[in-house]
């Protein structure tokens, strides 16, 4: 009997002045010991030479945005251009994978099709022996983290199950990204940037999805900031990331005798946050109009979601 094909994997990236970074990680994709079938680069209207190093490249397909359109509408146009490959890689340009990277996560993913989305082990370019993330975990007060962040790498050689990944080097399954897309996105392009992979890795779960973490899929990140310093954080980045919080509360906490325990406990949160806002970051309170703007159309996004996982249920 013929072999079986090996699943497809395509590979998206998003570039925004990502000049220092991009042609190391796309050395790496070309290393993959799996076969890649497309590796499709969107670039969101950089000024610093990025184009001239993607142009170096024969065996990209190369989107050239004349706008920025975020991570999120950058990565749902490269999706799209990638199909219909079995499972999307959407990858960082300040990440450079290990050659078994791929090869280790479909593996992993084709021994149970429960799982929607994996990635490996993320590691710190500045200190490779610490971890940057293992996947993402939603906190009791639904602030969203990086496992094993700052944490020795040595603590995390075990595979598990996560609550999502870091959009930075995660592996999706295609049936996935079909199925729990909201009017054609995958990503929710309101978020723009930041949070939306945790958005879906909530609307995965919501629908039934799981996600996992594969230690033995290394990669390594570098990051444009380092973690820990606000201050070293573009003001842009801590508005969108500040205004997202607020958009996937809408659109994914579940209604529920436990929001009598949660509700408090945000409110605390939200008060300290603000008063801390207020103090140090006002800059950050511009983007309460657009919370405000955007809460019925963040509502009707939760009332689409919840129906489908009623249904699917077998719910009223």
């Amino acid at each position: 009997m013929p072999k079986p094909a090996a699943p497809t994997v395509g590979v998206c990236i998003v570039t925004y002045n990502s000049a220092g970074d991009i042609e190391s990680c796309l050395d790496a994709v070309r290393r993959q010991t799996h076969p890649v079938a497309s590796i499709v680069v969107v670039d969101n209207a950089s000024t610093d030479g990025t184009r001239d190093v993607l142009s170096r490249y024969d065996d990209i397909r190369l989107i050239l945005n004349e706008r920025n359109t975020g991570f999120a509408g950058g990565q749902n146009r490269a999706i799209a251009a990638a199909a219909p490959s079995d499972y999307v890689l959407v990858l960082n340009p300040d990440v450079m994978l290990d050659p078994d990277y791929i090869s280790e996560i479909v593996a992993v993913m084709e021994r149970d099709p429960r799982i929607g989305s994996a990635a490996g082990m993320l590691v710190r370019a500045d200190r490779p022996d610490v971890m940057d993330s293992a996947g993402l975990a939603l906190r009791p007060d639904r602030n969203a983290v990086d496992l094993g962040a700052g944490e020795p790498i040595s603590d995390w050689t075990s595979p598990r199950e996560v609550f999502g990944v870091s959009g930075a080097a995660a592996v999706y399954r295609r049936a996935m990204i079909e199925d729990i897309s909201d009017n054609g996105q995958f990503f929710d392009e309101d978020f723009f940037a930041y949070k939306e992979d945790v958005d879906v890795a909530w609307r995965a779960r919501h629908l039934g999805w799981t996600a996992a973490y594969v230690p033995s899929a290394r990669a390594v990140h570098r990051r444009g900031w380092k973690p820990g310093g606000r201050r070293s954080v573009p003001l842009f980045a801590r508005r969108h990331s500040y205004q997202n919080r607020f958009f996937l509360l809408f659109k994914n906490e579940p209604a529920g005798p436990h929001l009598l325990h949660l509700i408090p406990r945000l409110l605390l949160v939200e008060a300290a946050k603000l008063g801390y806002i207020l103090l140090f970051e006002p800059g950050l309170l511009a983007c309460w109009p657009r919370i405000v703007k955007m809460l019925p159309s963040m509502l009707g996004k939760r009332k689409r979601l919840f129906r489908r996982m009623l249904s699917r249920r077998g719910g009223r």
